[in-house]
């Protein structure tokens, strides 16, 4: 099997040659899998580029910053046109354990798309207390309209076979695209599964969701859920 860990960086300057040291240095895979990496810098201002060059890491630049959901969509583009396997999104901001990659590979053989959860097992690493609010409202949402089970709806460590890969490289959305694109799997049938990784404490630089955004985020993210709820009941009819 062929994978490829699609890692978005915007202005990880201070994180993205340690992640990559890490992934490089990673054995532990599953029987005959064959794992590569494509850096997605979203047109960053500080050194990402720069440190990227300097490491000789695998990376597409992207000339303007194009947010979350249009670097990892190039990600999957990428992953589809090159016939890879599976795509695994993991965050250039350290805070993916690589050490749980196997259990998304392994969790593959049974679903379409695998969330990695920081709350279906032993918690090692607690977001604030506004966010896991949030994202608990979010979970309700996406059970309510699909019927899907989602603790951790907002995880961007998550492994997407042929089938999700060939469907995101088409159409995937771009401001806070995982809850959304879980709701769009459903409505094509797809299976989803939700299985435990570690994560931890950002390294270094600042997340792109500040405080101040929840509350838009919000209203944005469950306006989406709700209309992509609609289509998939006009799609069933």
């Amino acid at each position: 099997m062929r994978v490829l860990l699609i890692i978005p960086a915007y202005n990880e300057e201070a994180n993205i040659a340690e992640t990559l040291r890490q992934v490089e240095q990673f054995h532990d895979l599953p029987p005959n899998t064959e794992l590569h990496y494509l850096v997605v810098n979203d047109g960053s201002t500080d050194a990402t580029a720069e440190i990227c060059d300097q490491n000789g890491l695998h990376t597409a630049e992207l000339s303007c910053n194009l947010g979350i959901g249009g670097a990892v969509q190039t990600g999957y583009r990428y992953a589809y046109r090159h016939d890879y396997d599976a795509a695994v999104q993991f965050d250039g901001d350290g805070q993916h354990d690589i050490s749980s990659l196997p259990t998304l590979l392994s969790a593959l053989e049974e679903a379409d798309l695998v969330i990695g959860s920081r709350f279906a097992g032993e918690e090692t690493f607690r977001s604030t207390a506004l966010r896991r609010v949030g994202i608990r409202l979010l979970s309700a949402l996406i059970r309510v309209t699909t019927g899907l089970r989602v603790l951790d709806c907002t995880s961007g460590y998550r492994a997407a076979n042929r089938r999700v890969i060939a469907q995101f490289q088409r159409d995937y959305p771009q401001d806070y695209p995982e809850p959304e694109s879980i709701v769009q799997l459903a409505a094509q049938g797809c299976r989803v599964r939700e299985v435990p990784v570690k994560m931890r404490e950002r390294a270094g630089g600042q997340s792109s969701i500040r405080a101040w955004k929840s509350a838009l985020y919000m209203i944005k993210v469950s306006l989406a859920i709700v209309v992509a709820s609609i289509g998939r009941t006009e799609t069933g009819r």
